[in-house]
């Protein structure tokens, strides 16, 4: 665009100096893909969509639309966009915005590349038209400022929700809302770039760099760390993109803020309905998925040094008791040197192991984060889906077991509309154990 005409070489330097790997420039009408096409071609880390705005939908006859397919042929052309649809200013009528729209989309169905989709004062219409024309591809609302309906129908549809600038205004409440409630398989972030830039970069025309001070906002909003958020983005985008290749092997050592989690195992006692492993083996950006259950010299080796993180924790995808010989093995090895281990479980363990392990769990570790998920067997039943007999009253048990002798315990619970929270509360009281509350669709 204009806006980067004096300076285009240093945008993309500061870029890079910002840690940002890759740009994906898009396109709004005929000379905007032209130039995008040849920025690509310039810079190695640069990438192109391909599409023609809603405000120049008017534009897009036969002929324009021709040179369309060709361009969006080309190897570095990841997206086709930015399409969709804008009724605040009426560039271009109603009509020829959702005929452009639709065309725009079965080329984006034809080539299989996603789709960048803008949507101003046009819910409705927009949704509609992605309900009817979106088969088997996907692809992200650009600066999101919809509502959590609009979020919830996009993200059912396969779409990523993309943040921008704006989320760091002062009245940015409503926009808050949506990043606290989008889960992290479905969350971008962009730039807009020039226009909307982030807190303190107000006033002044936005670029690539910026988008850290939009990250940062974003992060915190989260309660994650700059690091997590990265991760977490990149990997979506990369996925949506397919702008590089994603590391497939599975981690045995994940960190999240500042503590280290150890993905032991991927079998589980229980088929939780509203567990993460059933969409994705992903949890904030790490690939959890195992070829092979890791040793516990492997998990020794990749921890080094305990004292770094607040705790070591048993977690990942799975349940960690299942491996309890690994588990006292490796709890051993960071207590003698320094650290502190809790373990994230379903409460299955004397039910696994057919006796009361909690005394072996003595002086090995610090915590206990139990599942409770359910106020009474029958709704644990219905939605943890066990696979032990008689599991929610052996979780019960286990805790009662867990209270002699590890320090801290506490019961967890994932706020779905099946549960009755205020009666798990009730239990959790009566068994003197602090319960928290998680959302949904929050993982790590």
């Amino acid at each position: 665009m204009e806006a980067f005409e004096d300076d285009r070489d240093e945008v993309v330097r500061r870029a890079e100096e910002a840690n940002i790997k890759y740009i994906i420039n898009t396109g709004s009408d005929r000379a905007g893909n032209i130039a995008g096409l040849a920025l690509s071609a310039l810079y190695p880390q640069v990438y192109a969509a391909v599409g023609i705005h809603p405000h120049d939908a008017k534009t897009l006859d036969d002929t324009l639309f021709g040179e369309l397919q060709q361009w969006a042929r080309e190897p570095k052309v990841v997206s086709i966009g930015e399409i969709g649809l804008d009724y605040h200013y009426l560039h271009s009528r109603k009509g020829v915005q959702i005929e452009a729209f639709r065309r725009q989309i079965m080329l984006a169905k034809e080539l299989n590349l996603p789709i960048i989709v803008h949507s101003r004062e046009a819910k409705k219409d927009t949704m509609r038209i992605l309900k009817e024309e979106i088969t088997d591809t996907t692809g992200v609302l650009h600066c999101f400022s919809g509502d959590k309906e609009m979020a919830k129908d996009a993200m059912e549809m396969g779409f990523y929700i993309s943040i921008a600038g704006p989320a760091t205004f002062k009245n940015a409440k409503k926009l808050r809302e949506i990043i606290e409630f989008v889960p992290d398989e479905f969350l971008l972030l962009e730039t807009d770039a020039p226009y909307l830039s982030p807190v303190p970069m107000r006033g002044k025309r936005n670029e690539p760099s910026f988008i850290q001070h939009t990250a940062m906002t974003v992060a915190e909003i989260r309660g994650v760390s700059l690091t997590d958020l990265a991760r977490i983005t990149t990997l979506n985008a990369l996925k949506l993109f397919k702008i590089d290749k994603i590391i497939e092997k599975g981690e045995i050592a994940y960190k999240i803020r500042d503590s280290l989690y150890l993905n032991i195992t991927n079998k589980c006692t229980n088929k939780c309905s509203f567990c993460v492993r059933f969409r994705t083996s992903y949890v904030k950006g790490h690939n959890l998925h195992l070829e092979q259950e890791p040793t516990a010299l492997q998990l020794i080796k990749s921890i080094k040094n305990p004292r770094t993180y607040k705790e070591i924790v048993f977690c990942g995808i799975g349940e960690p008791l299942l491996r309890l010989d690994i588990v006292k093995k490796v709890s051993k090895w960071v207590k003698k040197n320094g650290g502190t281990v809790r373990i994230n479980t379903n409460g299955h363990g004397n039910l696994i192991h057919k006796r009361n392990i909690v005394p072996e769990l003595a002086g090995l570790v610090d915590s206990l984060s139990i599942s409770l998920d359910a106020e009474n067997e029958k709704k644990y039943e219905k939605v943890c889906r066990p696979q032990l007999k008689d599991a929610f009253h052996g979780m019960i048990e286990f805790t009662r077991e867990a209270k002699k002798v590890i320090p801290d315990i506490r019961f967890t619970v994932v706020k779905i509309p099946q549960i009755n929270i205020k009666k798990c509360e009730a239990l959790a009281k009566e068994l003197g154990v602090p319960l928290s509350v998680r959302k949904f669709n929050v993982v790590g």
